[in-house]
């Protein structure tokens, strides 16, 4: 199976579906981005390890990576290698005393892992072919917000790039802002600073 290379490019807020996120990942060497909606909790998994703040208690992939780690147990890759009723699947590709094993994980949860292992994410050729958008793509829906509401949401119709919109507080106060929220515990509030700061960094790019 040929598979590219993904990297993460943002979270943004999904405008059609109430409380879930898109995932925007782009191919490293090429100009396809594929969306791909998940839920808040996993968003802010995802988000606060690339931020690098430490919640107060760890998160389930955090104690996922604490027990890896323990017995020895390393994450080679991650792999988003199949679409089935608007539904993408991914494997955890682990290496534990010398033998390779595949598990089976939601492509959010898989993503949370990779990024505290450091380990690379792909995506089959395939499921890029079919699902992925292209950079003229993205931008014509932008203008066309409407399209794409219903039935193709998680397979890249629904959302192209994270909205870029202005945020009257610096970045620096808002990283703080978010810091305080994740001391709080107050995910969702930090989730909505998280959505700023990444529209923020957005639309200084």
């Amino acid at each position: 199976m040929d598979k590219l290379q993904v990297d993460i490019l943002g979270l943004s807020t999904s405008p059609h579906t109430n409380g879930a996120y898109a995932l925007i990942l782009y191919e490293v060497e090429g100009k396809r981005k594929l969306p791909i909606i998940i839920g808040g909790f996993e968003a802010q998994a995802i988000a606060l390890k690339l931020e690098n703040i430490k919640p107060p208690r760890p998160f389930t992939h955090d104690l996922f990576k604490t027990v890896a780690d323990t017995f020895n147990l390393k994450v080679g890759e991650v792999l988003i290698d199949e679409l089935h009723n608007e539904t993408f699947y991914a494997k955890v590709i682990c290496e534990m005393n010398g033998e390779t094993h595949e598990i089976d994980a939601r492509p959010s949860d898989a993503i949370a892992i990779a990024v505290r292992f450091g380990a690379p994410i792909f995506v089959s050729e395939e499921i890029m072919n079919e699902a992925g958008i292209r950079e003229e793509q993205a931008e014509e829906s932008e203008d066309q917000d409407e399209e794409g509401e219903a039935d193709g949401a998680e397979t890249g119709e629904e959302v192209a790039e994270p909205q870029k919109m202005p945020v009257e507080a610096p970045l620096t106060e808002l990283q703080k802002m978010l810091e305080d929220a994740i001391n709080r515990e107050d995910y969702e509030e930090a989730a909505r600073l998280r959505d700023e700061i990444g529209r923020l960094k957005g639309g200084s790019s």
